[in-house]
């Protein structure tokens, strides 16, 4: 079976002892592509440290995460800009709002947001999308810039049924990672009714690893995990699912 991992915080600390070990274990689990979002430029190195060591496994983007936007995010806004311009990258991403953490920068967030939207629409880019605690507020974001030539996965989607409809009918993926095995979390009966087209998996390694790993540390390996469970919730088998999310991921950043 083949995997594709579309979100994968692989240049972080957390792995600093064992990447390389971690990525060959995502290898032979059949994660064969593995989607790095940016947080802001610190992490830029790491990065694309990681595309040159593993071009064929390793797909970086560009953006700013919303936790790292502060009064000063001018700058940083403009070397994504710049980055965007002068290489390739395979999405505009992290960006988004994040209203759990800290809502002191709120007005900032949005700002960045929209920029960075922009950015995607001219470049022909995908976006992915963090919007912890405020899923209505992205998607009205969305909404008020698609010309149809937005697209994108609201990345860990942890929304409502209905604003998992207004997701897809914007044209965007679900983005099912490690939250659909944990027992009272709900979203897997939020995906039970929800075609198999309109999903991608993912890890947001290392954070929110899947039951039996949950409260440790997550890695790419894991996918096949998060798999299973929505093939157990939609009733198909698992080479299928395998499948399709990733036929789903090719499209989402236009590997096709």
């Amino acid at each position: 079976m083949f995997w594709i991992d579309t979100h994968a915080h692989l240049y972080s600390e957390e792995f600093s002892t064992d990447r390389k070990e971690i990525i060959a274990r995502a290898l032979s689990m059949g994660v064969e592509k593995l989607f790095l979002p940016n947080i802001d430029e610190d992490s830029i190195p790491g990065m694309l440290e990681l595309e040159e060591a593993y071009p064929a496994h390793c797909f970086p983007m560009m953006g700013i995460h919303p936790c790292y936007v502060k009064p000063d995010y001018a700058p940083q806004l403009e070397l994504v800009r710049r980055q965007l311009e002068q290489r390739k990258y395979w999405a505009v991403g992290e960006i988004g709002l994040d209203f759990y953490w800290d809502k002191t920068y709120v007005p900032q967030q949005y700002e960045a947001f929209r920029a960075q939207l922009k950015m995607a629409r001219e470049h022909g880019l995908p976006v992915a999308i963090h919007s912890r605690e405020s899923t209505r507020e992205c998607i009205n974001e969305v909404k008020a810039l698609q010309d149809g030539n937005l697209s994108g996965v609201f990345h860990c989607f942890s929304g409502t049924q209905e604003e998992a409809q207004e997701i897809i009918d914007l044209g965007f993926y679900l983005g099912i990672g490690g939250v659909v095995t944990f027992k009272k979390a709900g979203l897997d009966r939020i995906i039970e009714g929800i075609d198999l087209q309109h999903i991608v998996l993912e890890t947001d390694a290392p954070y929110l690893a899947p039951v039996p790993y949950r409260g440790k540390r997550n890695e790419s390996s894991y996918i096949p995990l998060i798999g299973e469970k929505v093939a157990d919730v939609k009733n198909l088998k698992i080479e299928e699912v395998a499948a399709i999310t990733s036929s789903n991921a090719r499209k989402l950043f236009k590997m096709l």
